[in-house]
């Protein structure tokens, strides 16, 4: 039975692989966004990705889900965006005499929330608490939403005006939040070559079904992490909530409050997840390193002091790992 699940394990590796070369033959350069897409799939964490138009985010989403063979919904956020709009209504069927229930897009795999700072908080909320509650109701109905259900909300940093940020505690909701930087110079060669290029057509194959997703998750929460490093886990999360008994104390005057509980969650979750993909059973410091910076730097909130001095947070979450030890 062992032999059996490694070979499935190793399988399913493989095909995560496969899912990177099929996405790389429509996306160029977007390896680093794809793979914590993936650990957001895997581990259910909301991602909420950050960027410039034109960054590829709606077309490396779009194309995942192909691969995935998963049902995807674009929804563009507005200023005129109702709740209903999102989750769905009742509509009066004047044949039938009754009301009916119409569903909205919501009800999807794979929910693209296209720059969700556009909509009032009233939508941010009905998008959220499908988020957290995994179903919606409409009239007096509960629906349980589709299962994988994974919402990957973009930000555009540029031309705020008009705009609605999402307040820090539902930034907080989101497992991590992504900046998505420009290419490379040899990156957005090919990009202009295959764009400009009116006959390119590239088709992707599926590669993974709904149960092998299922299959990995169970396999990622099987993976072993080390009393110490989960140890290491609560120490990184308290060093940005009690800096002075870290020897940090010159990091206490810019924040104003650490992160949530949320981050040492989502850190254990994500080092499974950066262990499986490295064909791993046990977990590296090495791996909570690497998703520190996505899972940590929305959660810090900075005071005004960081501001004036051009800090930011991920400067400080660099300084923490720096200088907080393993302890054994």
């Amino acid at each position: 039975m062992e032999q059996m699940s490694g070979e499935q394990r190793r399988e399913h590796q493989q095909k995560i692989k496969r899912v990177f070369e099929e996405v790389g033959k429509v996306v160029v350069g977007q390896e680093y966004m794809v793979n914590r897409l993936l650990i957001g799939l895997f581990t259910q964490g909301h991602i909420l990705l950050e960027g410039v138009p034109g960054l590829a985010k709606t077309l490396t989403v779009n194309t995942l889900a192909k691969v995935l063979k998963l049902d995807f919904q674009r929804i563009q956020f507005t200023p005129d965006l109702l709740p209903a709009d999102l989750i769905g209504t009742m509509i009066y069927n004047q044949h039938a005499s009754e009301f009916q229930v119409k569903k909205g897009p919501i009800f999807a795999n794979l929910i693209l929330a296209d720059e969700v700072n556009r909509s009032p908080a009233k939508v941010q909320s009905a998008l959220l608490e499908s988020m957290q509650e995994k179903q919606v109701t409409i009239g007096e109905t509960t629906y349980p939403l589709d299962r994988p259900f994974l919402v990957l909300a973009t930000q555009n940093p540029v031309d705020q005006e008009g705009t609605y940020p999402l307040p820090e505690a539902q930034v907080d909701r989101f497992m991590m939040k992504v900046y998505v930087d420009y290419p490379s110079k040899e990156d957005e060669l090919e990009v202009m070559r295959r764009m400009s290029n009116m006959s390119f057509k590239s088709e992707v194959q599926t590669v993974l079904s709904k149960d092998d997703i299922f299959a990995i998750r169970d396999e990622i929460n099987s993976v072993k992490i080390s009393e110490s490093l989960e140890k290491y886990i609560i120490e990184l999360v308290f060093s940005t909530r009690r800096p002075e008994e870290y020897k940090l104390k010159e990091l206490s005057h810019y924040l104003m409050y650490g992160v949530s509980p949320r981050a040492s969650i989502y850190l254990n979750l994500a080092a499974k997840a950066m262990a499986y993909f490295d064909e791993r059973e046990y977990v590296l410091p090495e791996d909570i390193k690497e998703v520190a910076q996505d899972i940590m730097s929305h959660r810090l909130i900075l005071n005004y002091e960081a501001e004036a001095d051009g800090v930011k947070s991920t400067d400080i979450i660099e300084t923490i790992l720096q200088k907080v030890p393993i302890t054994k």
